[in-house]
């Protein structure tokens, strides 16, 4: 097992081939270590050169409303009425601080999303 550490594209294409090499290594074997070892360099290097933002906190809604199959209604019932929902969703309102809370709670989106600037 010889690990290095992942300084550019070269080393981490290195890295990526290896572990899919490895992939279905045993757990507590030097395959199995070396696994582990290369999923977390990889995940360092992606988390540093390949950020992922946060989304848009409408978009949030709008993505989880579908992944639980509510409509507009649905949504009515956590944050008011009809048409402040629709005011929301096309940007017109912005979310209450107590929107954000129900918002959490019920359709468990992050805080950290809800409250940014859109």
């Amino acid at each position: 097992m010889k690990i290095a550490p992942i300084r550019d594209e070269k080393d981490y294409q290195k890295a990526l081939d290896r572990l899919e090499n490895i992939f279905d290594a045993k757990k507590g074997t030097e395959e199995g270590d070396e696994l582990e070892i290369l999923s977390i360099l990889i995940d360092r290097y992606e988390n540093e050169n390949f950020p992922i933002g946060m989304p848009d906190p409408i978009e949030a809604i709008k993505f989880r409303m579908e992944q639980m199959g509510m409509k507009q209604k649905d949504l009515a019932e956590v944050v008011g009425f009809k048409s402040r929902v629709s005011e929301i969703l096309n940007k017109k309102r912005k979310l209450t601080l107590d929107m954000i809370r129900k918002l959490n709670t019920t359709l468990h989106i992050p805080t950290e999303v809800l409250i940014q600037d859109y």
